[in-house]
């Protein structure tokens, strides 16, 4: 099974970046830890500030991996874009985010994507990606 993880802008800087919000742990020693637990599984990780860029990686992957989890950052509250390239490809993909998005800013409520997602899980910290990871295996 192949699952590939998509991080929006400003996750590269996970452990340095308001650590009472995100946590202190880097993304790239986190996905080291998930991918140790799950070994038997291929887990591809790609990161990109640019809207541009993740829709790219989507198109790329999107009718080959068994599932995407998608953190979108902040383009969740603003991407259509997004939405449309999540709707075009075939994989299911699973929108995540570190914090609990609806105790924040309310324009963090709204989300482009969820509608076009296959679920969505917020607040679990980086829980929210292995929780995603075990959506998506019970799928199979």
């Amino acid at each position: 099974m192949r699952i590939q993880i998509i991080n929006g802008p400003n996750i590269n800087l996970l452990g340095k970046r308001e650590p009472s919000i995100y946590g202190s742990v880097t993304f790239e020693d986190y996905l080291a830890e998930l991918r140790k637990r799950y070994a038997d599984l291929e887990i591809d990780y790609f990161q990109s500030n640019i809207e541009g860029e993740m829709i790219d990686c989507i198109q790329q992957v999107g009718f080959e991996v068994d599932g995407i989890i998608l953190n979108a950052g902040a383009y969740t509250h603003t991407s259509i874009a997004l939405q449309d390239a999540i709707r075009s490809v075939t994989s299911p993909v699973i929108e995540v985010h570190i914090s609990n998005v609806h105790s924040r800013e309310s324009f963090r409520h709204v989300s482009m994507i969820a509608c076009a997602c296959k679920g969505v899980i917020c607040g679990f910290g980086l829980n929210s990606y292995r929780l995603a990871l075990e959506a998506l295996l019970g799928n199979k």
